[in-house]
């Protein structure tokens, strides 16, 4: 059974290792929701780096998820000192698992707040795609999808919530939500 990728992105208002109260809370708030989504039902598993390791994105080892990327419209540093970004690449059992650990909880307060962390870049800042079983999607998938995202709308390639497709590529809605294409296909 194929399994749902999504890649978030979004470019940060102040470098990750800005001081300020803000973007410590951003930072906070990011470890406590890791840990909450991680024991969704439907959840995966997640990018991480290797053991420890505190470099920046780009510095990092992946592992199967692959060398780090980013779309070409992050235009913010690479350093320890000017990254600017919070991205996340996870695997999912299904739309609704991940809609439900998204708009729920701590993850859909965070996301009340962001616009005091994120900066407004006329780009989406997510992106799903199916995988089939045992494939780890990488880092440079995410950003490929959602650079078509961009460029091309919702597809069966790469889609939102709101335009979603099932893993055989018919417009699908999340049941009891109504979100996705009125369909005699959806399901």
């Amino acid at each position: 059974m194929p399994h749902l990728a999504l890649y978030t992105f979004g470019v940060l208002k102040s470098p990750l290792a800005d001081p300020a109260p803000l973007t410590r809370e951003l930072h906070d708030s990011g470890e406590a929701i890791y840990r909450t989504i991680s024991r969704h039902p439907g959840y995966l598993a997640h990018a991480e780096a290797a053991a420890g390791d505190r470099s920046t994105h780009f510095d990092l080892d992946w592992g199967a998820w692959g060398e780090f990327a980013v779309p070409t419209w992050y235009g913010k540093g690479r350093t320890v000192e000017t990254t600017a970004l919070a991205t996340t690449l996870s695997l999912w059992t299904d739309l609704r698992p991940a809609f439900d650990a998204v708009y729920t909880g701590l993850h859909r307060q965070a996301l009340n707040r962001r616009h005091d962390w994120f900066e407004r870049t006329g780009h989406p800042n997510h992106v799903f795609w199916w995988v089939p079983d045992g494939v780890i999607p990488t880092w440079q998938d995410g950003v490929s999808r959602l650079e078509h995202l961009h460029d091309h709308g919702s597809a069966p390639h790469a889609f939102t919530f709101h335009h979603s497709f099932a893993p055989e590529g018919t417009p699908t809605r999340i049941k009891g939500l109504g979100i996705g294409p009125k369909s005699d296909q959806a399901r």
